[in-house]
């Protein structure tokens, strides 16, 4: 059993650096300290928990599946322990060296990870980002066991122990190649119903919004191409005869990367709300306060 009296909060961070980063050169360098003295921290966590924790494999160091299961529960303990000995009032963002997992669609990164960089480097050199997929089974469980910090998604939550900020609205627009043979100056509903459709599902399955805004008026479209990557649609969609449905401001980045026409939608749709989403725990943790203001600000700017 391990001796919990002996375990101390940097010896905690230590091993959460070493299962966010799987290196001991590369969690070293976020501690500002040496790899000795990080390998030293790790076999002392060996002894303390019994376990060898973190293992050599193909591509780094591997955890243990007790190693696993300790990562989530770890990093909300030890945030929550920062948060609450650094009180908030002698922050200092300069000095801070963190993490932050944000989960959200490769469109939207895109458009967003510039500018949140840029204000990091400014203000925050020591905060380093991670940008993963909004998992399959959606943001809330990653927010509620601390494997995210915060997600930027489209479509509203209501879960329990969540926050959520409505980031911006947005339209929806058409997109067709540039010498499209069906499509002349204007983009009609039975054209629209006629071609094949591409429907970006970051998730691989349901229906889009077209689909039930279609089915109201009891039509109903072909959907030849399912694809869960933003950046990948416009460039099919341009070397193609399908037609793609997306927010404006996703397609109007489309049209500076591939020759293509933009049309209004020959059927009306409804905006769509893109927000960020974060756990009530994170409210007050100055740096992750900071992150969502940053956020606010560069979706300002977008």
């Amino acid at each position: 059993m391990a001796d919990l009296d002996a375990l101390s909060l940097h010896q905690l961070k230590v091993l959460l650096l070493l299962l966010e980063e799987r290196s001991v050169s590369a969690a070293a360098r976020r501690l500002g300290v040496t790899q000795p003295a990080v390998s030293h921290a790790l076999r002392a966590l060996r002894e303390l928990l019994g376990d060898p924790l973190l293992v050599a494999g193909a591509r780094g160091m591997a955890p243990t599946p007790r190693a696993v299961a300790l990562t989530g529960p770890l990093r909300r303990t030890v945030r929550e322990i920062e948060t609450l000995l650094r009180g908030g009032a002698d922050f200092d963002l300069a000095s801070v060296r963190r993490m932050f997992v944000i989960a959200t669609w490769d469109g939207i990164s895109t458009t967003l990870a510039p500018g949140i960089l840029a204000r990091a480097a400014r203000e925050a050199p020591g905060i380093d980002f991670d940008v993963r997929p909004v998992p399959r089974e959606g943001s809330p469980p990653g927010l509620e066991d601390g494997s995210l910090d915060l997600s930027i998604e489209v479509g509203p939550r209501d879960v329990p122990g969540l926050k959520a900020r409505a980031l911006y609205d947005d339209d929806f627009v058409c997109l067709v190649r540039a010498d499209h043979p069906a499509v002349g100056d204007t983009l009609d509903l039975a054209t629209y119903v006629k071609l094949p459709h591409a429907l970006m599902s970051p998730q691989g399955d349901g229906k889009g919004v077209v689909d039930r805004c279609l089915a109201q008026l009891g039509l109903a479209r072909r959907v030849a191409l399912r694809i869960r990557y933003f950046l990948a649609a416009p460039l099919v969609v341009a070397r193609s005869d399908l037609v793609v449905t997306a927010p404006r401001a996703l397609a109007a980045g489309f049209l500076g990367m591939a020759p293509l026409r933009m049309f209004p939608p020959p059927l009306e749709l409804p905006r769509v709300t893109t927000s960020m989403v974060w756990h009530e725990r994170a409210e007050a943790d100055p740096a992750h306060r900071w992150l969502r203001e940053v956020v606010v600000a560069t979706c300002g700017r977008r």
